[in-house]
């Protein structure tokens, strides 16, 4: 760590892998917890071939997301009337509190992408939507 006072800069070492509210598994970089971050956190997501999350939201807190590998799809909006694919390479905005519902078209890759919020304790801002989950089955 490097620094001086209470604010240290540190190398953080990808955590263990945890399933998060949203059914997706996700690899905790630089959080509160890791690194004692006050207004982001920083993680990589990876979503299985076929698969997909819960529909939910970030109650007050924004999202970017880079998307590294494979492709993922989210379904959006208040009844998630909006669709938006996103490719390596691709960043994609999310604005606070905005209904979301991210899938991976593929059956055989997986996708990998980088995702910053400005939650810097991730889980606590996840709001489940399961009335939205049946609308895209």
């Amino acid at each position: 760590m490097t620094g001086t006072g209470a604010a240290l800069c540190r190398v953080v070492r990808p955590g263990k892998a945890f399933i998060g509210k949203q059914g997706l598994s996700y690899a905790p970089g630089i959080s509160a917890e890791t690194a004692g971050a006050t207004g982001l956190h920083l993680q990589m997501v990876t979503i299985p071939p076929g698969a997909r999350a819960k529909a939910h939201k970030h109650e007050g807190h924004e999202t970017a997301i880079y998307a590294l590998a494979g492709t993922s799809c989210t379904w959006w909006g208040e009844r998630l009337e909006h669709h938006t694919e996103l490719r390596p390479g691709e960043y994609f905005y999310i604005p606070a509190g905005m209904p979301h519902l991210p899938y991976n078209p593929s059956p055989t890759e997986p996708c990998t992408a980088l995702i910053a919020r400005t939650d810097p304790n991730e889980q606590e801002s996840v709001v489940l939507l399961p009335e939205l989950d049946g609308i895209h089955p």
